[in-house]
């Protein structure tokens, strides 16, 4: 029979694996390895994320680490904006583009570029980054001069890099240094002498669907491919195959999956009283996804997640999104869900000074409560 937990523990050991219960002391490349990525498309969110989860930190940390190649920002799940650690970037982006997305004929259609001029738009990109750093501009100009490729300098200036991603997704870019504002692009071997490269997607499926696992279980399919971003059937077959490494467990009448070596501290954790402001596009919220009610209730779903892709900052109370949050001056202002219970006072003005030394600033929680939906 599998082991029977409550959603009580097992989001309580999954806050102890997300270095919130008790707050963690890694390094800022070893907290984004712990979550495989943090989401970056905001990047003071993307720096909070990885302070709120560390003892002691700097502002700029996150800034630094990029600047050593302790980190690559690059497109990577669900075609977001990512920090990766070098060492374990090519996993998940080769996982990823075994999808081939953009082979599919809506996006040729779109696009007006077949899976063939993609090929050759790898080329060109490969060779315009030989050596050197370019902004989008310097390397659209590049692109465009070339024959045949006079069509795409719209999409590929667009800030959402769709002609870029499947160059990301197979190793071939990625982010360098801002130029002042400007964003600029860079090969991964050049931006990290850590780079590791791509492998086949069939040696990286199993360190993916384990490092998931190991962050965000108990899980099921459906929570790993809402991650991951695709869910065809080659990535099914990979996450059966992982086969004895991970087993069933039963969380209030309710089947997932954990590692197995994880299931003895699994069975051990008790629930957690932790209280925890997140900042907006937090890992804990997107990893299970929006629609997982567990860590978002159901009923609250639309004022976590909103229009255009947001996600707000959450209170996070016995491993749950209990309110949101949002700095108003030298406030913290919290919308309380009125069927979370009574607000834990004393650990959120706990949680408050937290965020304070943090920020290097000196906050005070107003607290009301968010109307129903």
């Amino acid at each position: 029979m599998p082991l029977k937990v409550t959603w009580g523990q097992a989001l309580a050991w999954r806050m102890r694996r997300h270095m919130l219960d008790p707050i963690g002391s890694q390094p800022v490349a070893g907290v984004v390895r712990r979550l495989c990525g943090v989401q970056t498309q905001v990047a003071s969110s993307a720096e909070l994320a990885v302070r709120v989860r560390r003892r002691t930190s700097r502002a700029g940390d996150v800034g630094r680490a990029l600047s050593s190649g302790r980190l690559i920002k690059t497109w990577a799940m669900r075609g977001t904006l990512h920090l990766l650690t070098p060492e374990e970037a090519g996993w998940y982006l080769s996982v990823i583009a075994a999808g081939r997305r953009w082979e599919r004929p809506s996006w040729e259609k779109y696009f007006g570029v077949s899976p063939r001029q993609i090929e050759a738009l790898r080329h060109v990109v490969h060779e315009a980054l030989d050596g050197t750093v370019l902004t989008r501009e310097e390397l659209v100009a590049a692109v465009t001069r070339r024959r045949g490729f006079g069509h795409v300098g719209d999409a590929l200036r667009s800030g959402w890099g769709m002609l870029l991603k499947p160059l990301a997704w197979q190793g071939d870019i990625c982010f360098g240094p801002n130029r002042g504002t400007r964003v600029t692009f860079i090969r991964p071997e050049a931006a990290s002498s850590r780079w590791a490269g791509v492998p086949d997607p069939d040696e990286a499926a199993p360190l993916v669907i384990a490092s998931y696992l190991g962050a965000y279980g108990p899980a099921t399919y459906d929570n790993f491919s809402t991650w991951l971003g695709f869910g065809k059937r080659r990535l099914r077959d990979w996450f059966w195959r992982l086969g004895e490494r991970m087993t069933e467990v039963e969380v209030d009448d309710e089947r997932a999956f954990v590692l197995a070596e994880d299931v003895d501290e699994l069975a051990a954790t008790r629930p957690t009283s932790a209280v925890r402001l997140l900042p907006g596009f937090d890992q804990y919220v997107l990893g299970p996804g929006t629609g997982d009610g567990h860590v978002v209730p159901r009923a609250r779903r639309a004022a976590v997640s909103k229009q255009s892709g947001w996600i707000s900052p959450v209170v996070v109370a016995r491993g749950a999104a209990c309110g949101t949050w949002e700095l108003d001056g030298e406030g913290v202002r919290v919308a309380w869900f009125k069927e979370a219970g009574p607000v834990p006072r004393r650990a959120l003005d706990e949680e408050v000074s937290r965020l304070s030394s943090i920020l290097d600033r000196d906050l005070r929680a107003s607290v009301t409560f968010a109307e129903s939906t």
